[in-house]
């Protein structure tokens, strides 16, 4: 993988994968917390939702090789995407 293909690939990590997991990790909160009054509940879960996805970014330029930078932000990805297919 050439140095420009890197940096693409991390870029698409960060940006669509670090997108991916903070909706995921929101939809999920949201799911969870239910009971609470929603309007509260959805605005806790699209705050935590920011630094969800700064922590991603960060992950995807901090990991060794993009192949881990990608495993890095995924697996959390699926995750919480069982978790949501659970409580459904």
């Amino acid at each position: 993988m050439g140095a420009a293909s890197g940096i693409a690939a991390r870029i698409a990590a960060a940006a669509l994968g670090g997108f991916a997991l903070a909706n995921a990790v929101a939809a999920l909160v949201v799911v969870l917390l239910a009971p609470q009054v929603r309007a509260e509940v959805v605005t806790w879960a699209t705050m935590l939702a920011f630094p969800i996805h700064l922590g991603a970014t960060l992950w995807a330029f901090g990991a060794r090789t993009a192949l881990r930078a990608w495993i890095g932000i995924g697996l959390p990805l699926l995750a919480c995407l069982a978790g949501l297919l659970a409580r459904l």
